[in-house]
Protein backbone atom coordinates (compact mmCIF):
# COMPACT_ATOMS: atom_id res chain seq x y z
CA UNK A 1 0.00 0.00 0.00
CA UNK A 2 1.66 3.55 -1.29
CA UNK A 3 1.25 6.45 0.90
CA UNK A 4 2.63 9.84 1.08
CA UNK A 5 4.81 9.67 4.30
CA UNK A 6 4.96 7.19 7.17
CA UNK A 7 5.50 8.83 10.81
CA UNK A 8 7.11 5.96 13.04
CA UNK A 9 6.79 5.68 16.68
CA UNK A 10 7.94 3.55 19.73
CA UNK A 11 5.17 3.13 22.26
CA UNK A 12 5.96 3.61 25.94
CA UNK A 13 4.33 4.28 29.65
CA UNK A 14 5.76 6.03 32.26
CA UNK A 15 3.94 4.91 35.39
CA UNK A 16 0.65 4.00 33.39
CA UNK A 17 1.24 7.67 31.66
CA UNK A 18 1.29 6.81 27.61
CA UNK A 19 4.14 8.82 26.24
CA UNK A 20 4.88 7.68 22.32
CA UNK A 21 8.00 8.74 20.53
CA UNK A 22 8.22 9.53 17.18
CA UNK A 23 11.35 8.31 16.00
CA UNK A 24 10.92 9.64 12.10
CA UNK A 25 9.26 10.73 9.19
CA UNK A 26 9.00 14.18 10.63
CA UNK A 27 10.49 16.84 8.39
CA UNK A 28 13.04 18.58 10.70
CA UNK A 29 11.37 21.80 12.87
CA UNK A 30 12.50 25.55 12.08
CA UNK A 31 14.55 27.01 14.90
CA UNK A 32 17.75 27.47 16.01
CA UNK A 33 17.40 26.06 19.44
CA UNK A 34 14.76 23.66 20.85
CA UNK A 35 12.94 26.32 22.24
CA UNK A 36 12.15 28.44 18.67
CA UNK A 37 11.25 24.82 17.87
CA UNK A 38 8.48 24.80 20.05
CA UNK A 39 7.69 27.92 19.27
CA UNK A 40 6.97 27.65 15.73
CA UNK A 41 4.77 24.35 16.37
CA UNK A 42 2.71 26.35 18.92
CA UNK A 43 2.27 29.81 17.14
CA UNK A 44 3.24 28.62 13.27
CA UNK A 45 2.15 25.27 12.24
CA UNK A 46 0.61 22.79 14.47
CA UNK A 47 -0.47 20.75 12.02
CA UNK A 48 1.93 18.26 13.27
CA UNK A 49 0.81 18.07 16.86
CA UNK A 50 -2.87 17.77 16.27
CA UNK A 51 -2.10 15.08 13.77
CA UNK A 52 -0.29 12.86 16.64
CA UNK A 53 -2.75 13.73 19.31
CA UNK A 54 -6.02 13.82 18.21
CA UNK A 55 -8.47 11.42 17.17
CA UNK A 56 -8.75 9.78 14.69
CA UNK A 57 -4.94 8.51 15.37
CA UNK A 58 -4.95 9.40 19.13
CA UNK A 59 -6.34 9.43 22.34
CA UNK A 60 -7.47 11.64 25.35
CA UNK A 61 -4.91 9.77 27.48
CA UNK A 62 -1.66 10.45 26.45
CA UNK A 63 1.03 12.51 25.33
CA UNK A 64 3.50 12.38 21.82
CA UNK A 65 7.32 13.32 22.60
CA UNK A 66 8.82 14.37 19.27
CA UNK A 67 12.84 13.64 18.82
CA UNK A 68 14.63 16.19 17.51
CA UNK A 69 18.45 17.10 16.73
CA UNK A 70 20.19 18.19 19.62
CA UNK A 71 20.71 22.25 19.10
CA UNK A 72 23.63 22.42 21.89
CA UNK A 73 26.64 20.60 22.03
CA UNK A 74 26.26 18.88 25.13
CA UNK A 75 23.27 17.13 24.53
CA UNK A 76 22.88 13.51 23.16
CA UNK A 77 19.12 14.32 21.74
CA UNK A 78 16.56 16.72 22.26
CA UNK A 79 13.01 16.31 22.38
CA UNK A 80 9.45 18.34 22.29
CA UNK A 81 6.29 17.18 24.07
CA UNK A 82 3.37 17.17 22.00
CA UNK A 83 -0.28 17.20 24.11
CA UNK A 84 -3.66 18.17 22.73
CA UNK A 85 -3.77 21.93 23.55
CA UNK A 86 -0.08 22.71 22.86
CA UNK A 87 3.44 21.79 22.53
CA UNK A 88 5.17 21.88 25.99
CA UNK A 89 8.88 22.58 26.80
CA UNK A 90 9.58 19.38 29.40
CA UNK A 91 7.54 16.72 31.55
CA UNK A 92 9.44 14.20 34.12
CA UNK A 93 7.44 10.91 32.32
CA UNK A 94 7.55 12.09 28.94
CA UNK A 95 11.32 12.44 29.10
CA UNK A 96 11.56 8.81 31.30
CA UNK A 97 10.08 7.37 27.94
CA UNK A 98 12.18 9.15 25.97
CA UNK A 99 15.12 7.65 27.94
CA UNK A 100 13.91 4.30 27.89
CA UNK A 101 13.31 4.35 23.63
CA UNK A 102 16.58 5.83 23.17
CA UNK A 103 18.33 3.20 24.87
CA UNK A 104 16.02 0.26 24.49
CA UNK A 105 15.85 0.84 20.37
CA UNK A 106 19.80 1.44 20.54
CA UNK A 107 19.25 5.17 19.05
CA UNK A 108 21.86 5.74 21.77
CA UNK A 109 24.03 3.74 23.28
CA UNK A 110 23.51 1.80 26.28
CA UNK A 111 26.41 0.74 28.79
CA UNK A 112 25.23 -1.18 32.12
CA UNK A 113 24.78 -0.66 34.81
CA UNK A 114 24.67 2.86 34.24
CA UNK A 115 24.01 4.99 30.92
CA UNK A 116 23.91 9.17 31.25
CA UNK A 117 21.86 10.80 28.45
CA UNK A 118 21.84 14.27 27.81
CA UNK A 119 18.81 15.82 26.32
CA UNK A 120 18.18 19.10 24.74
CA UNK A 121 14.79 20.46 25.84
CA UNK A 122 12.99 23.63 25.25
CA UNK A 123 13.47 24.17 29.29
CA UNK A 124 17.03 23.47 29.29
CA UNK A 125 19.97 20.68 29.42
CA UNK A 126 18.32 17.74 30.95
CA UNK A 127 20.83 14.96 32.26
CA UNK A 128 18.99 11.63 33.06
CA UNK A 129 21.16 8.21 34.61
CA UNK A 130 19.65 5.14 33.31
CA UNK A 131 20.14 2.13 35.62
CA UNK A 132 20.37 -0.21 33.14
CA UNK A 133 20.90 -4.40 32.96
CA UNK A 134 19.95 -7.11 30.61
CA UNK A 135 19.62 -4.34 27.98
CA UNK A 136 16.66 -2.67 29.61
CA UNK A 137 16.67 0.68 31.47
CA UNK A 138 15.47 -0.20 35.00
CA UNK A 139 15.17 3.10 36.27
CA UNK A 140 15.87 6.35 34.74
CA UNK A 141 17.06 9.27 37.31
CA UNK A 142 16.51 12.97 36.24
CA UNK A 143 18.56 15.90 37.13
CA UNK A 144 15.74 18.62 36.20
CA UNK A 145 15.92 22.08 35.88
CA UNK A 146 16.34 24.32 39.06
CA UNK A 147 12.66 24.65 40.60
CA UNK A 148 11.20 27.31 42.43
CA UNK A 149 8.44 29.24 44.40
CA UNK A 150 7.04 32.16 42.58
CA UNK A 151 4.39 32.75 45.72
CA UNK A 152 2.88 30.52 48.33
CA UNK A 153 -0.67 30.57 49.80
CA UNK A 154 -2.04 32.94 46.54
CA UNK A 155 -5.81 33.45 47.03
CA UNK A 156 -8.12 32.64 43.89
CA UNK A 157 -11.40 33.94 43.77
CA UNK A 158 -13.86 31.03 42.40
CA UNK A 159 -17.26 30.89 42.14
CA UNK A 160 -17.44 27.12 43.18
CA UNK A 161 -15.26 26.65 46.27
CA UNK A 162 -15.14 30.95 47.19
CA UNK A 163 -11.85 31.23 48.05
CA UNK A 164 -8.81 28.50 47.00
CA UNK A 165 -5.05 28.89 47.64
CA UNK A 166 -2.34 27.96 45.76
CA UNK A 167 1.09 28.05 45.60
CA UNK A 168 2.60 28.97 42.37
CA UNK A 169 6.05 27.13 41.62
CA UNK A 170 7.67 26.12 38.44
CA UNK A 171 9.60 22.97 38.01
CA UNK A 172 10.13 22.94 34.59
CA UNK A 173 6.75 24.45 33.20
CA UNK A 174 4.65 26.61 35.77
CA UNK A 175 1.66 24.50 38.34
CA UNK A 176 -0.67 25.94 40.54
CA UNK A 177 -0.35 23.05 43.12
CA UNK A 178 -3.51 23.02 45.42
CA UNK A 179 -3.75 20.92 48.33
CA UNK A 180 -7.50 18.72 47.28
CA UNK A 181 -9.02 18.95 50.70
CA UNK A 182 -10.08 22.23 49.56
CA UNK A 183 -12.61 21.09 47.30
CA UNK A 184 -13.80 18.60 49.46
CA UNK A 185 -12.89 15.50 47.75
CA UNK A 186 -10.04 13.12 47.71
CA UNK A 187 -7.63 11.95 45.22
CA UNK A 188 -8.66 8.67 43.62
CA UNK A 189 -9.64 6.83 40.82
CA UNK A 190 -13.25 6.92 41.25
CA UNK A 191 -13.12 11.14 41.65
CA UNK A 192 -10.71 11.40 38.11
CA UNK A 193 -13.71 12.53 36.09
CA UNK A 194 -14.68 15.52 38.60
CA UNK A 195 -10.70 16.75 39.49
CA UNK A 196 -10.18 16.87 35.57
CA UNK A 197 -12.67 19.06 35.42
CA UNK A 198 -12.03 21.02 38.49
CA UNK A 199 -8.46 21.02 37.12
CA UNK A 200 -9.05 23.09 34.06
CA UNK A 201 -11.40 25.25 36.04
CA UNK A 202 -9.37 26.30 37.97
CA UNK A 203 -6.19 26.72 35.39
CA UNK A 204 -8.22 29.63 33.83
CA UNK A 205 -9.36 31.08 36.71
CA UNK A 206 -5.78 31.56 37.74
CA UNK A 207 -4.59 31.94 34.72
CA UNK A 208 -6.72 35.49 34.61
CA UNK A 209 -5.67 36.12 38.69
CA UNK A 210 -1.93 35.15 38.36
CA UNK A 211 0.59 36.11 36.45
CA UNK A 212 3.77 34.55 35.86
CA UNK A 213 7.05 35.15 34.21
CA UNK A 214 10.28 32.71 34.54
CA UNK A 215 13.41 35.37 35.04
CA UNK A 216 15.82 33.52 33.09
CA UNK A 217 13.84 31.92 29.54
CA UNK A 218 12.19 34.32 27.52
CA UNK A 219 8.03 33.05 26.82
CA UNK A 220 7.78 30.71 30.01
CA UNK A 221 4.86 32.75 31.09
CA UNK A 222 1.53 30.83 31.68
CA UNK A 223 0.57 28.32 34.39
CA UNK A 224 0.72 25.07 32.69
CA UNK A 225 -1.12 22.97 34.72
CA UNK A 226 -3.21 22.73 38.14
CA UNK A 227 -1.93 20.30 40.82
CA UNK A 228 -4.13 18.88 43.08
CA UNK A 229 -1.93 17.06 46.64
CA UNK A 230 -2.38 15.57 49.44
CA UNK A 231 -0.13 14.24 52.02
CA UNK A 232 -0.17 10.14 52.91
CA UNK A 233 0.15 8.66 56.12
CA UNK A 234 3.01 6.73 55.17
CA UNK A 235 5.20 10.40 54.65
CA UNK A 236 4.48 10.33 50.64
CA UNK A 237 2.81 12.88 48.76
CA UNK A 238 -0.32 11.89 46.61
CA UNK A 239 -0.38 13.91 43.20
CA UNK A 240 -2.78 14.30 40.43
CA UNK A 241 -1.62 16.84 37.76
CA UNK A 242 -4.98 17.85 35.55
CA UNK A 243 -4.63 18.62 31.83
CA UNK A 244 -6.25 20.22 28.56
CA UNK A 245 -9.14 19.41 27.95
CA UNK A 246 -10.18 17.61 31.13
CA UNK A 247 -8.43 14.50 32.25
CA UNK A 248 -5.32 13.88 35.36
CA UNK A 249 -2.22 12.69 34.44
CA UNK A 250 -1.71 8.47 35.55
CA UNK A 251 2.04 9.06 36.43
CA UNK A 252 3.00 11.38 39.47
CA UNK A 253 3.90 13.97 37.13
CA UNK A 254 7.92 14.55 37.41
CA UNK A 255 7.81 18.70 36.61
CA UNK A 256 5.09 18.71 39.35
CA UNK A 257 7.10 16.47 41.70
CA UNK A 258 9.57 18.75 41.03
CA UNK A 259 7.46 21.91 41.44
CA UNK A 260 6.30 20.49 44.92
CA UNK A 261 9.37 19.80 46.30
CA UNK A 262 10.06 23.62 45.79
CA UNK A 263 7.24 23.90 47.79
CA UNK A 264 8.11 22.10 50.57
CA UNK A 265 11.85 23.81 50.24
CA UNK A 266 9.93 27.30 50.48
CA UNK A 267 8.23 26.40 53.34
CA UNK A 268 11.52 24.91 55.35
CA UNK A 269 9.58 21.81 55.48
CA UNK A 270 12.69 19.60 52.97
CA UNK A 271 16.24 20.90 52.64
CA UNK A 272 19.04 19.61 50.12
CA UNK A 273 19.38 15.78 50.47
CA UNK A 274 15.87 15.31 51.70
CA UNK A 275 13.37 13.32 49.37
CA UNK A 276 9.68 12.79 49.29
CA UNK A 277 8.32 9.66 47.57
CA UNK A 278 5.28 10.90 45.08
CA UNK A 279 2.46 8.73 44.37
CA UNK A 280 -0.30 8.91 42.15
CA UNK A 281 -3.73 8.92 41.45
CA UNK A 282 -3.46 4.99 40.81
CA UNK A 283 -0.39 4.54 42.72
CA UNK A 284 2.40 4.58 40.62
CA UNK A 285 5.42 6.21 42.14
CA UNK A 286 8.14 9.10 41.15
CA UNK A 287 11.30 8.94 44.39
CA UNK A 288 11.87 13.17 44.30
CA UNK A 289 14.76 14.40 45.88
CA UNK A 290 16.80 17.60 46.17
CA UNK A 291 20.19 17.07 45.25
CA UNK A 292 21.18 21.37 45.87
CA UNK A 293 19.98 24.99 46.90
CA UNK A 294 20.34 26.84 43.61
CA UNK A 295 18.80 30.53 42.58
CA UNK A 296 16.83 31.27 39.61
CA UNK A 297 16.93 35.17 38.89
CA UNK A 298 15.94 36.55 42.55
CA UNK A 299 14.30 33.49 43.56
CA UNK A 300 15.47 31.06 45.69
CA UNK A 301 15.40 27.71 43.90
CA UNK A 302 16.41 23.71 44.50
CA UNK A 303 17.77 20.98 41.53
CA UNK A 304 15.08 18.21 41.98
CA UNK A 305 16.05 14.51 41.02
CA UNK A 306 13.03 12.57 39.76
CA UNK A 307 13.78 8.63 39.53
CA UNK A 308 11.08 6.37 37.84
CA UNK A 309 10.64 3.82 35.66
CA UNK A 310 8.42 3.26 32.14
CA UNK A 311 7.97 0.53 29.66
CA UNK A 312 8.23 0.12 25.65
CA UNK A 313 5.06 -2.14 25.00
CA UNK A 314 5.15 -1.95 21.07
CA UNK A 315 5.53 0.34 17.92
CA UNK A 316 3.34 2.10 15.56
CA UNK A 317 3.31 3.19 12.17
CA UNK A 318 1.29 6.40 11.00
CA UNK A 319 -0.01 6.79 7.51
CA UNK A 320 -0.07 10.31 6.12
CA UNK A 321 -2.30 10.48 3.33
CA UNK A 322 -3.27 13.57 1.62
CA UNK A 323 -6.72 12.36 0.61
CA UNK A 324 -7.15 11.58 4.07
CA UNK A 325 -10.81 13.79 5.46
CA UNK A 326 -9.20 14.56 9.12
CA UNK A 327 -5.89 15.47 8.41
CA UNK A 328 -5.81 17.70 11.93
CA UNK A 329 -7.73 15.28 13.75
CA UNK A 330 -10.94 15.79 15.94
CA UNK A 331 -11.78 15.76 19.51
CA UNK A 332 -15.33 14.78 20.91
CA UNK A 333 -16.87 15.68 24.18
CA UNK A 334 -18.11 12.10 24.97
CA UNK A 335 -14.26 10.77 25.77
CA UNK A 336 -12.76 14.26 25.96
CA UNK A 337 -14.76 15.90 28.75
CA UNK A 338 -17.14 19.15 28.19
CA UNK A 339 -13.77 21.52 28.08
CA UNK A 340 -13.06 19.97 24.63
CA UNK A 341 -13.61 23.31 23.07
CA UNK A 342 -10.75 24.88 25.37
CA UNK A 343 -8.30 23.17 22.85
CA UNK A 344 -8.39 25.80 20.45
CA UNK A 345 -7.91 27.96 22.80
CA UNK A 346 -4.04 26.77 23.44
Amino acid sequence: MAWDRAIDLILVHCQGEVGKVIVGGVPPIPGATALEKMYHINNVDDSLRRFVTFEPRAGVAMSVNLLIEPTRPDADAGFIVLQADRAHPMSGSNCICVVTALLETGRVPMQEPETIVRLDTPAGLIVARARCAGGRCVSVSLDNVPAFVQALDVVIETPRWGRIKADIAFGGVFYAIVNVDQLGVGIAPRNARMLAEAGIELKKLVGEQVTVRHPEIEGLDEIAYVMFRADETDGAVRTCTTLKPGRVDRSPCGTGSSANLAVLHARGLAKAGDSRRSRSIIGGEFLAEIVEETRVGSFPAIRPRITGQAWIYGKEQLRVDKADPFPTGFALSDTWGPQVDQLDEG
